[in-house]
């Protein structure tokens, strides 16, 4: 009796790291291995929208260094919550390519590619798109309806000065990407790393940009879940797992 009371301990444990062992090798040829075979198929022509956004940002940093410049970025892609909504959405696609100011660029440009050549690989440029501009607009139009509330509304609503405050430019997409990408992958840990830690920045920096990063969070697995069960996703067949091989990401 008492070595078959033992044995039942151990079987849990051993049953729960194969379970672990099993879904992070999984996780590991989703996100990684898979990734990189279609990069060694489709070569640098599967980084293009990666390569697109890192210069984007690049350029848009480069030319805000002077006064002229920042302000003719500010009147493309500046997107607050005070706009009228018709300029805000006109700006929108833009800000995809202006760097947050109180956040370091180089970092900011490095995370960015990876989400996009990631996304690309796994998504293809169609479904990356829809995914990363969804994802942004979800949290600008969240935030205006947060400041339209005022302060209160059980800490949802924001007081009026948070409208002045700029829009979190590509951080939302990167945020959304990789979200999506855990989510219809089945990936736990990266799913821990962008949401997990989007919760976290939420907490100990409470501001409009941890909002909308949430919002951009909740967006993303939204769209994951629904993902192969509605045919309008852009590159999406309806019921299946996308794979690089497969989809559009093999049509790009």
């Amino acid at each position: 009796m008492s070595a078959g009371v033992d044995g039942e301990p151990a079987s849990a444990v051993s049953r729960i790291v194969s379970w672990v062992l099993r879904v992070l090798r999984d996780e590991w040829r989703g996100i990684v291995v898979e990734p990189v075979r279609q990069l060694l198929r489709r070569r640098l022509s599967g980084l293009c929208l990666a390569f697109v956004a890192a210069l984007g940002v690049i350029f848009f940093h480069d030319i805000a260094q002077h006064p002229a410049g920042a302000r003719a970025v500010w009147l493309l892609g500046g997107v607050t919550a005070d706009l009228p909504l018709w300029l805000s959405l006109l700006r929108t696609p833009v800000s995809l390519y202006v760097p947050a100011l109180d956040l370091p660029v180089w970092a900011g440009i490095t995370q960015l590619f990876l989400a996009f050549a990631l996304a690309e690989l796994s998504l293809g440029r169609a479904r990356t798109l829809f995914v990363a501009y969804a994802t942004t607009l979800a949290g600008t139009l969240t935030a205006r309806a947060m400041v339209a509330l005022g302060p209160g509304w059980w800490g949802l609503g924001l007081p009026p000065e948070c409208g002045k405050v700029l829009d979190t430019g590509p951080s939302a997409a990167v945020v959304g990407l990789f979200t999506y990408i855990a989510v219809i992958r089945r990936a736990p840990v990266v799913f821990a790393l962008t949401g997990g830690s989007m919760v976290w920045e939420s907490i100990a920096v409470p501001n409009l940009a941890g909002r909308e990063h949430l919002i951009a969070v909740g967006a993303a697995i939204v769209l994951g879940l629904y993902h192969g069960r509605r045919e309008w996703l852009p590159g999406t067949a309806p019921n299946t797992l996308p794979r690089p091989a497969l989809g559009g990401a093999s049509k790009t």
